[in-house]
């Protein structure tokens, strides 16, 4: 790995330098982005927030730049990032700054070949998936190589080499595994000529990933025994998977196991791993319905066992709950938990017609939402032994056994209606159970219940400018009881928003914190290119994308955000 950027920088300059004489740049493309986000921090007595916890690093600043060129069927490019010092909730392991992300890209017909970092995922992602998420700060991209391979029409073919990224360390004498896999995908409607015009659509797909760990043999000593366990250098998982459509009706299902992978993440267990995702939908005009169901059970999949945090995931979990948009709904967000849990996910999306009673002139939007998420059954391997106990197989499990607690349930509701050319309405009422216990780590706390009623009015004065208005209302008895908010928003299209708004904790079982989280925030876009101000504070939580989560501590401050690209 350490000789593949000196490779990459001779490959590039020959290219440059035998182009040339026909005006290299101008036969090219250069594109890429920018963002910068700077958040300037005050004390808060309130918040807890003093001059020893800033520790003098009053001003944070996460940035990005990616170049890519592109010329024919070659492309190039890197992304240089800069945390000086991160802004806080990012994990610290990021301070510094340089070019973490480097790629070099070839197309040849049938074949590409791609050499460096980049970005991969074999089917549902349930054995691999490598992406980046800057809202995170999390990116766990591959460098190595890269190739796929269509031989035949309706085949495409996968196969890559490399380590993931841990922040700014580099990969040296095994400090984390190296990660192998294949993917192949069959389209047999394309394979075979007589299937081309068949109604039903089929396509299969498998793959088989692999993890090489130089590990250490574990201790451990029980009643003055000394254990030693012995641990896996290779750990493989596989996945199969089948895709069918039928006119409006679609099944996506997968399958994926994985051999026993002793880790810090299950408690060093010798069980093996599996996880199984299957989702069917019907969609016609005004009209879309999906029924999903998931099972995961101790399918954590890292490529360093003894890494707890959120870094080094080869494969992704993906969730069977709602995105929520609103700001009240989002405190309370769910993350996937690998070592074990089942559930469904029920949507419905709605259109009422046009020019019907309840639909009026526009027509109006209604959309459900139903999760319910519990861990799965875990039952003891032998007598005596307890659940998860280290150096055991940790338990066993039925696969449709569903078991105790429960981990998150919603229903969602969502009216969308437009009147006329110049007042819209969005109302939503969201049910939540949360187990903060489970989710957050908060030991012996009860299952947050709550009721959330929201209101979204936009009002348009002429065609470019606008006022929105938002209520929202949580109620609960647990946690931190209940809040309100309030936010007012103007527009002038396409180039100004103005925002001001405020979440108030009133319902705080602790007066002290029943406290107003106000804000103010403006934007200019010009192009593709955006300037965003806000100050104000930021409650303490969770932030979750795709079920993937960030601690986010209180603050008060000026946050500048820049994003451009070209």
């Amino acid at each position: 790995m350490k000789k593949l950027i000196p490779v990459l920088i001779t490959g590039l300059t020959m290219i440059f330098s035998g182009a040339q004489a026909q005006n290299f740049v101008d036969f090219g493309q250069v594109s890429g982005s920018f963002q910068f986000d700077g958040q300037y921090y005050m004390e808060d007595d309130k918040l807890g927030i003093t001059d020893s916890t800033l520790d003098g690093k009053l001003f944070r600043m996460n940035g990005f730049g990616n170049i890519i060129y592109t010329n024919g069927n070659f492309r190039a490019g890197f992304r240089y990032e800069a945390y000086l010092p991160p802004i806080a909730g990012y994990n610290q392991k990021y301070e510094g700054h340089g070019i973490p992300y480097y790629f070099a890209e070839y197309q040849f017909k049938n074949i590409q070949i791609t050499v460096g970092n980049f970005y991969e995922q074999f089917g549902n992602g349930l054995v691999l998936r490598s992406y980046e998420e800057w809202t995170l700060g999390y990116d766990n991209s591959i460098r190595g190589a890269r190739v796929k391979i269509q031989p035949y029409k309706g085949i495409a073919l996968k196969g890559l080499i490399g380590t993931q990224r841990y922040y700014w360390e580099p990969y040296a004498n095994g400090n984390r595994g190296i990660v192998k896999g294949i993917d192949a995908e069959f389209y047999l409607n394309d394979m075979f000529n007589g299937m081309a015009d068949a109604k039903t659509k089929i396509i299969l797909g498998g793959s088989f990933v692999s993890n090489y760990e130089k590990v250490a043999d574990k201790t451990l000593v029980r009643d003055t025994t000394i254990y030693k366990y012995n641990l896996p250098s290779n750990v493989a998982a596989y996945a199969g998977r089948l895709q069918l459509i039928y006119g409006g009706f679609q099944f996506n299902g997968e399958y994926a196991y994985k051999i026993n992978n002793p880790s810090a993440m299950n408690n060093y267990i010798y069980k093996n791993g599996e996880s199984m995702l299957a989702t069917f939908s019907y969609s016609r005009k005004g009209l879309g319905v999906s029924l999903s169901g998931k099972r995961i059970d101790n399918m954590s999949y890292k490529s360093r066992s003894s890494e707890l945090g959120e870094a080094l995931d080869i494969n992704y979990l993906p969730p069977l709950t709602n995105p929520q948009a609103y700001s009240l709904a989002t405190i309370y967000p769910y993350a996937t938990q690998p070592n074990g849990e089942i559930g469904i996910q029920a949507k419905v999306n709605y259109m009422i017609p046009k020019r019907s009673k309840l639909g009026g002139k526009y027509g109006t939007r209604i959309e459900l939402n139903y999760s319910n998420i519990f861990n799965i059954d875990k039952q003891p391997v032998a007598a005596g032994i307890p659940v998860d106990s280290t150096g055991t197989l940790g338990y066993k499990s039925d696969f449709f056994a569903i078991g105790q607690p429960k981990y998150f349930e919603s229903f969602d509701v969502l009216l969308n209606k437009k009147f006329n050319s110049k007042f819209k309405m969005i109302l939503s009422y969201v049910y939540q159970a949360y187990n903060i216990d489970v989710i957050e780590g908060h030991t012996g706390e009860p299952i947050v219940y709550t009721n959330i009623a929201i209101a979204d009015l936009t009002y348009r004065f002429t065609p470019t400018k606008s006022l929105r208005f938002e209520y929202q209302q949580l109620f609960t008895r647990q946690d931190r009881g209940d809040w309100v908010m309030a936010l007012l928003e103007f527009n002038i299209a396409p180039k100004w928003f103005f925002t001001v708004f405020d979440e108030y904790n009133y319902g705080n079982p602790d007066k002290d914190m029943q406290l107003h989280y106000y804000s103010a925030a403006m934007a200019f876009v010009q192009g593709t290119s955006r300037i965003a101000l806000s100050y104000g504070r930021q409650r303490e939580g969770l932030l979750c994308v795709g079920g993937v989560c960030r601690a986010v501590p209180a603050a008060n401050g000026v946050t500048l955000t820049i994003s451009s690209s070209f």
